[in-house]
Order: structure tokens, then C-alpha cells, then sequence
């Protein structure tokens, strides 16, 4: 009876999740699949919003640095929606616009950009504020985009020739926040 009990009672524990590897480094592990319910088969993720101080910067830096299309402005009494995505092929409708994944919204909160006392918002990479990290695009040739980038004079966190992740980078938006670069066929 003993003998049994090797194999009888493993298989009734409880499955353990595998540990996750070395953070530093990327990996394919995936939680093991859980069936999506009827509940949630539909959702999807549709947008992040970020706050700017001066929106003619940030949708000039949005769109003609990164070339993304603006799809929908909304204006309240004292703040403005900007929503941003790369079209591609599909344009962007006020009819489908919160149907499809990958929308950026900007957040002006009028008279942010003119006044002098206004500190910025944070950018969630440093104290106070520590939380949000980035946002990311990926790009067909990524030290192209890089040297792209260093000619319009876009700022960068990390460089790809800084630290041991020799194919990302970091360039940052007009109000600090983080944006990753990574090439379209990443091997992880």
C-alpha cells in the first residue's frame, strides 16, 4: 500500500506553477491556457491614456515621429481627448474606434501648456510617482528607427549600444514618458 502512495497522492496535489525564469532575461513561458469564458471572449485591450502638458508637442512628436494617425479628438469644457493609432489599412472610426485594440489617448488638461508653475506629470519611472513604466512599438529595423530618431533630435532613455539588451531601446515622448522600441520579429 505504501507504494501507492508515490503515485497516488502527486497526482492529487494541486498543479504548482513553474517559476518564472531570470526576469532579466526574455522567455516564451506562457501560464498554462485557461479557456476564455463566454463572459469575457470579447474583450479586448483598446487603449492607455497619458497625460500632456502642451498637446501641439506631444501630437506633432506622436505623429509625425512616430507616425501614428490621429482618429478622434473629443473637447470638454476644460480637458481634451486626443486618440492616436497606427491605421494600417483599417482606418480608424468613431463607429469601430472602441471595437479595436492599440489606441493611445492623450490627456490635455487646459492651461497646462502655458502655465509656469506647472511641473510636468509623472512619467512613473522615477520617485514620486514610481508605477507605470512604458509604452512599446515595434518596428522593422530598429537601429534605423534609432538613427531616425537621433536626427529628429528625440531624447534617449537607452540607446541600443547601452547596457546588454543590444536590440531595444528607449526614446522618450515630450512629457518623459518611456517609449521601447523593439524590432517586429523579436526571438525570444
Amino acid at each position: 500500500m505504501r507504494s501507492l502512495s508515490r503515485y497516488i497522492l502527486p497526482a492529487l496535489r494541486p498543479p504548482t506553477r513553474p517559476s518564472f525564469p531570470n526576469p532579466r532575461l526574455f522567455s516564451t513561458y506562457r501560464s498554462p491556457a485557461m479557456p476564455r469564458t463566454a463572459e469575457t471572449a470579447s474583450f479586448k485591450f483598446n487603449h492607455t491614456m497619458l497625460r500632456v502638458k502642451d498637446p501641439k508637442v506631444s501630437l506633432k512628436f506622436y505623429t509625425e515621429i512616430l507616425g501614428m494617425d490621429l482618429v478622434a479628438k473629443n473637447e470638454f469644457e476644460s480637458f481634451t481627448l486626443y486618440f492616436l493609432a497606427f491605421d494600417n489599412g483599417t482606418p480608424t472610426t468613431a463607429e469601430n474606434r472602441f471595437g479595436r485594440e492599440g489606441i493611445l489617448e492623450l490627456t490635455h488638461n487646459h492651461g497646462t501648456e502655458s502655465d509656469p508653475a506647472f511641473q510636468g506629470y509623472a512619467s512613473g519611472n522615477s520617485d514620486p510617482g514610481r508605477g507605470f513604466g512604458h509604452i512599446a512599438i515595434t518596428v522593422d529595423d530598429v537601429e534605423a528607427a534609432c538613427a531616425r530618431f537621433e536626427q529628429l533630435g528625440v531624447r534617449f532613455q537607452k540607446k541600443l549600444t547601452d547596457g546588454k539588451m543590444k536590440h531595444i531601446a528607449f526614446i522618450l515622448d515630450p512629457d518623459g514618458y518611456w517609449i521601447e522600441v523593439l524590432p517586429n520579429n523579436l526571438k525570444v
